[in-house]
């Protein structure tokens, strides 16, 4: 049984968080960046490590282990950031996604895909697209533009709007 809404076969891109395999849609995937540092804006969430300048553009940076409840990404030499296009309402953000390791883009086939699991209603699972097998592996392939709810974007952009005037300040 393949997942409703994944009707062709669709490249993805794998990373880590610890000893998780997970694969993001290459299509919501701008490019892939070394992890270097980034600024902390004040008062956001703890799984918001601050923003980086990338070409004269401010990109939030979200640490994916604190946003799905593991410890903080420990900075490596494969330790990278993820530069996605997330899409809430019609609005699309550009955001930086803190990861282990990336693996490789490969494709999967509709029928590889199964349905995310249901684990009761106290847990939210709505950003699993679904679970990819591959090598016996399986890979939780995510919806990006599900990851993050509209009060954490609407934050986001804030921590933009400061980003920008810290850059702005920092370059006078």
């Amino acid at each position: 049984m393949s997942v409703i809404g994944i009707t062709r076969t669709r490249q993805y891109l794998t990373f880590t968080l610890g000893d998780e395999h997970f694969a993001l849609d290459v299509a919501n995937v701008r490019e892939i960046l070394e992890f270097t540092s980034v600024t902390k804006v004040p008062q956001t969430p703890e799984f918001m490590r601050g923003v980086i300048n990338l070409r004269g553009s401010v990109v939030p940076v979200m640490d994916m282990r604190l946003k799905f409840g593991m410890s903080i990404t420990e900075k490596s030499v494969d330790t990278c950031v993820i530069v996605v296009e997330v899409s809430l309402e019609g609005e699309t953000t550009v955001l930086g996604a803190l990861v282990d390791s990336v693996q490789e883009v490969f494709e999967l086939e509709p029928e590889q895909i199964e349905p995310a699991p249901r684990i009761g209603t106290k847990l939210r699972t709505e950003f699993i697209r679904g679970m990819g097998k591959r090598d016996d592996q399986f890979i939780i392939i995510l919806d990006i533009d599900k990851v993050f709810s509209s009060d954490e974007l609407a934050i986001l952009n804030q921590a933009e709007n400061t980003g920008e005037k810290m850059i702005a300040g920092a370059t006078m």
